[in-house]
């Protein structure tokens, strides 16, 4: 049987235990600051208490913090259907911009789009 390893905060040079998930949604200019991730990704940053009390952001940035009030019951039916509306939306806007802009080429991730 494997150990749990608790994660460490993402800030530099903290060694204290991670408790929240700090994620930003660069096309919305917003933070997105709720509980501990399941899992470590590449592109979300784990804080500690202090770290993510003392969070900032960029000049207009928004902030949504996420706060669990009850540790023992999981997202109502109401959250899980506005978390599945907000991930169609985007999913919807991003094929109809996709529409919109020919690509020119691609390689790996990076694309090239013709200028204006």
């Amino acid at each position: 049987m494997r150990k749990s390893v608790s994660r460490r905060c993402s800030r530099a040079s903290c060694t204290s235990a991670a408790i929240k998930t700090l994620t930003y949604i660069y096309s919305d200019s917003t933070a997105v600051l709720g509980p501990l991730s399941t899992y470590a990704e590449p592109h979300n940053y784990d804080l500690c208490a202090a770290h993510s009390e003392r969070l900032t952001v960029p000049v207009g940035w928004n902030v949504i913090k996420e706060e669990i009030i009850d540790h023992n019951t999981g997202p109502s039916d109401e959250d899980l259907m506005a978390i599945a509306n907000a991930v169609r939306e985007v999913a919807n806007t991003d094929i109809g911009n996709k529409s919109m802009q020919p690509e020119l080429g691609r390689r790996g991730h990076l694309r090239v789009l013709p200028s204006n």
